[in-house]
């Protein structure tokens, strides 16, 4: 072999790394997960917001097995009158003998039903209304938004409070009450996410196929404002739950024999110095479930969308 003859350099496998490679590097082959599980794992690492949620399931659960399982009716006079909380009656008894602690949670079934069943009327209503304003743009857009701020310009509780007094105190006069006016803040916060999200490409390419409005805010706009629309919602449900109990207590709201969270607190209210407990278990329960809610809607917000975040 010739001396001036180049040798050929080995070639071995650690010469076709990345160059380059770190751990930005690595992180980025890995497999991306969804969107939403992201959120999920941020919002499972958001103690507070977890600790909310973990306190709505056990006050549905009590709310929906509690009565079951107990031998009184939230009705029922069992003979002893004003007692203190005890073994045989937990969080004792009323000035009618009635058994606080099935009240109480026959009080969460009313006072969550009427709070959730407000917020899904606004939520299909705002949602609606909000799209084919945010959708529709220029005079339909003006009209249908003056709507809303001739409605917003009119204090809500006044209006409830109206409403209460021509329909009669009760429980579909409270709901419906609630949902006059509670649709527009949803509506807006929809018609802000419509108009973000309208000039897409891909909403672009749905009109340009043929789609029509209805088709694009069922496929496109309202899954993408989801994140919002979870939020607001998990807004709306304590506010209702908390104006329902207010009402109530004036005697505006729910009406015996039924128990709502709104009218014990005002039976209690009554008894206060002699028997404290009556109005305690009911203005707890209404703190700890605005609370819970408040939470959620926090770490939802804070999950959906990280910048928020401190």
């Amino acid at each position: 072999m010739a001396q001036n003859e180049q040798q050929i350099p080995k070639v071995s496998a650690d010469m076709f790394d990345v160059v380059g490679r770190s751990e930005n590097t690595d992180a980025l082959s890995k497999k991306q997960v969804s969107y939403w599980k992201e959120v999920f794992y941020r919002f499972s690492h958001n103690k507070l917001a977890v600790l909310g949620l973990i306190l709505l399931i056990i006050i549905a659960g009590f709310a929906i097995f509690a009565p079951v399982f107990s031998s009184y009716t939230y009705e029922q006079n069992v003979g002893l009158y004003n007692t203190s909380p005890s073994a045989t009656h937990w969080f004792g008894t009323d000035d009618l003998a009635r058994d606080i602690f099935v009240r109480a949670w026959e009080g969460a079934r009313i006072s969550l039903f009427i709070g959730i069943t407000a917020a899904v009327i606004d939520l299909i209503i705002g949602v609606l209304w909000g799209s084919i304003a945010g959708l529709a743009g220029g005079r339909v857009d003006n009209i249908m938004m003056r709507i809303a701020d001739v409605l917003t310009a009119i204090p809500y509780l006044l209006v409830v409070i109206i409403l209460l007094v021509i329909m009669e105190p009760g429980l579909i006069p409270m709901i419906i009450a609630l949902s006059i006016t509670g649709w527009v803040n949803m509506a807006r916060i929809v018609r802000s996410e419509v108009l973000k999200i309208k000039n897409q490409e891909y909403v672009l390419a749905a009109r340009t196929l043929g789609a029509n409005q209805w088709h694009i805010i069922k496929r496109h706009l309202i899954p993408n404002a989801m994140g919002a629309i979870l939020v607001t919602m998990t807004m709306t449900i304590p506010s209702a739950i908390f104006t329902e109990s207010f009402l109530s207590y004036l005697g505006l709201g729910v009406q015996a024999p039924l128990a709502s969270w709104g009218t014990m607190a005002s039976e209690g209210f009554k008894a206060l110095q002699s028997a404290p407990w009556r109005l305690l278990f009911p203005a707890a329960l209404i703190s700890i479930t605005i609370f819970a809610f408040n939470a959620v809607g926090d770490g939802l917000r804070d999950a959906l969308d990280p910048k928020l975040r401190k």
